[in-house]
């Protein structure tokens, strides 16, 4: 027993199984889970993740399904709820054009420079061998 005053904190942890309520629920749900990232890991997706939030978000998803939404409608969900970031692949609006077109631009403006610095370089004369130089 905690003495009086203090507080204990315990994470709502549900270990019972997700329940599907068909093969056609599982794959979708799979598909749905394998595109959403992890908030916490940011590295691994909501599927692969073993964080507590991951497995409150695959309930949450679940939920969701069961209650007739959408893929969207959950994906709408989870960004209103945590973010664009929860998207694997972003949505290409003007918030995001960098990221989407980021790496094009690098490669677009570094291809500019090696041919600006090969032009240059076949712009200069290159001297004559002279006569008297040995090879």
């Amino acid at each position: 027993m905690a003495p009086a005053g203090t507080a204990t904190a315990q994470a709502s942890t549900n270990v019972a199984p997700l329940q599907f309520r068909d093969a056609a629920e599982e794959t979708r749900f799979h598909h749905l889970t394998s595109e959403l990232r992890c908030v916490m890991c940011q590295n691994q997706s909501l599927a692969d993740s073993n964080a507590q939030i991951a497995h409150d978000l695959r309930r949450e998803v679940l939920d969701l399904m069961h209650q007739g939404k959408s893929d969207d409608e959950v994906v709408a969900f989870l960004v209103a709820r945590y973010g664009e970031f929860v998207r694997y692949k972003p949505a290409v609006e003007p918030a995001t054009w960098l990221l989407w077109f980021g790496p094009a631009l690098l490669l677009l403006g570094g291809g500019i420079a090696v041919a600006r610095v090969v032009r240059a370089r076949s712009r200069r004369e290159v001297p004559a061998p002279s006569e008297d130089q040995e090879w």
